[in-house]
């Protein structure tokens, strides 16, 4: 089972950019589905991404189409959430997931989760 960390997050004005990393660990990464999902107070969390170790094809949420960005390192074993001209609804706490399948990953029911990194704009 792989692990993940994320860092990245920090506090930042509309219209700004921001990049997130999830760094995945463990015996291997191949064959797994990275996601990103968010979590904005009082809320439920929610998909944002997510891209196939192998295959790449990233796939978004519509609430984030065209403004964010997944790609992945494998040199680096890291997963980016390229986050650009974001919003204060985007406030929130971003979480990397991993799960072989991909249905389980969209549903937010992934086997692996990280800690999350918080996430905050200003209008």
């Amino acid at each position: 089972q792989v692990q993940l960390v994320e860092s990245g997050g920090g506090l930042v004005q509309a219209g700004d950019s921001l990049r997130l990393s999830c760094v995945v660990s463990g015996p291997t990464v191949s064959g797994y589905n990275l996601g990103w999902f968010r979590q904005a107070p009082g809320k439920e969390r929610e998909f944002v991404g997510r891209i196939s170790w192998n295959y790449g094809h990233p796939e978004y949420a519509d609430s984030v189409k065209g403004r964010f960005t997944i790609s992945s390192d494998y040199g680096k074993n890291t997963v980016f959430l390229q986050m650009n001209n974001v919003k204060p609804e985007d406030t929130a706490v971003y979480y990397c997931a991993a799960d072989r399948s991909s249905v389980l990953l969209v549903r937010g029911e992934s086997e692996v989760w990280g800690q999350g990194t918080l996430v905050t704009v200003s209008s």
